[in-house]
């Protein structure tokens, strides 16, 4: 009796089980956990990723360049390697490109070097020459100097172009431009322009008039403002101090009063190439300055920021990644530095202290790719532009709607911007 009296209940526990699970089926899910349920301020849109980071590509930005009075036609020809580009306002946009670069049969016009099938490498060194002037295997192709620098505005329009600076770049052993920019101190918008495989530092007038020039055309070395190796940028103190990052070839930081006297410099290759110290450089490549007057440096063959004061005293150091190349930087008015890195193909955050905090991008040549991003700035509107040495082109992204803030590009400083 009691068997069967278990049994029954066995049976009954067996049957309610069954029902639970055929009610929990069909009945309506009112589940409310967090996998079920959006988090708070997530993107409803379904699918994608943040390939471009906050922005979104402007599409075919430049536009191409028109044949101009000068008889020269642009059939066949395309953009070369972009050194620099620099934002005076959304409307002023300065290029400095290392001449223009013939097309292969059969292209598409203005297709930019990197995104040729297959791909070619637009370096702008002369055909048969490595970028140190030693000989090399002819490639075939020559590019010429055509519109090396030139404006344009935010359709890409090109408003201006200095026509008759082409010829001071064609010498044997040169390529072109590596940096142009302007002092955010300068009332009078002074153009500075960095050639680094002549070696030569120049400042223009507004209008293109050259008031400076630093240096001994074609001639390399280590000699205060008369001789350097492979110069690669420029930044200033407010009282027109200036500092040259000095560069491939050399191994220092110096430093120019605002007339353009040489005072100091500092900087060695490393005693032990496996293990630099600080103040040891390899490739001085990019240069900054912060609001309280430290100076960060991009030791680029090294894979590292470097730290100074501005008489030259090692104050910290950072490394960029182990396959990091970082070829560009800027502190942004809200001291944030960020680097364009030509290892990794990447728009990467620091904080000055060092920290890593973001960053976006990849290698490739298609629209928003990246390869040799070489040039970084920003103009008022927050639209960022990034100029290629490899891919042969400047591309500009404009910040999405509603974008973060903190992963945007903040503002480079400029005269009167306060």
């Amino acid at each position: 009796m009691r068997i069967r009296i278990r049994s029954l209940t066995i049976l009954l526990v067996i049957g309610l089980a069954a029902l639970a699970v055929l009610v929990s089926c069909s009945a309506p899910s009112n589940d409310s956990t967090p996998a079920a349920t959006a988090a708070p301020g997530a993107s409803l849109d379904k699918g994608g990723q943040e390939e471009f980071g906050p922005y979104e590509l402007v599409e075919n930005w430049p536009q191409p360049l028109e044949d101009s009075p000068d008889g020269v036609k642009h059939e066949g020809w395309t953009w070369g390697s972009v050194g620099a580009v620099f934002a005076e306002t959304p409307d002023r946009i300065w290029i400095a490109q290392r001449g223009e670069l013939p097309l292969p049969a059969g292209a598409k016009p203005w297709t930019p070097y990197g995104a040729l099938t297959p791909a070619r490498v637009s370096n702008g060194n002369d055909d048969g020459s490595t970028p140190t002037c030693d000989p090399e295997p002819k490639r075939g192709w020559e590019r010429r100097y055509h519109h090396v620098i030139f404006v344009v505005d935010r359709n890409g329009k090109m408003v201006q172009w200095w026509q008759d600076l082409d010829k001071i770049f064609d010498m044997k052993c040169g390529r072109g431009p590596h940096k142009i920019k302007m002092s955010p101190y300068d009332p009078e918008k002074h153009v500075w322009i960095i050639d680094d495989q002549l070696h030569m530092i120049y400042k223009f007038t507004y209008d293109g008039k050259m008031v400076m020039s630093l240096g001994t055309k074609g001639q390399k070395g280590r000699d205060g403002g008369k001789l350097f190796d492979r110069p690669t940028d420029i930044a200033w103190l407010p009282d027109g101090t200036f500092f040259i990052s000095d560069g491939y070839g050399g191994t220092r930081v110096a430093k120019f009063d605002k007339d353009g006297k040489f005072l100091m410099d500092w900087g060695t290759p490393p005693k032990d190439p496996k293990n630099p110290g600080p103040n040891e450089f390899n490739t001085v490549h990019s240069i900054q300055i912060s609001k309280d007057r430290r100076l960060f440096v991009v030791d680029r063959g090294h894979r590292r920021i470097q730290v100074f004061d501005e008489n030259g005293k090692f104050l910290d150091m950072f490394k960029t990644g182990v396959r990091s190349s970082p070829y560009a930087h800027i502190i942004t008015t809200d001291q944030f530095l960020w680097i364009s890195d030509g290892g990794t193909n990447r728009i990467v955050k620091y904080d000055l202290d060092g920290h890593y905090l973001y960053g976006w991008g990849g290698p490739g040549g298609q629209p928003g790719q990246f390869n040799g991003p070489h040039s970084i700035t920003v103009d008022q509107e927050g639209n960022l532009y990034l100029a290629e040495v490899f891919n042969g082109r400047v591309q500009k992204f404009r910040p999405k709607p509603n974008a973060d803030k903190a992963k945007l590009v903040g503002q480079e400083q400029r005269y009167g911007a306060s």
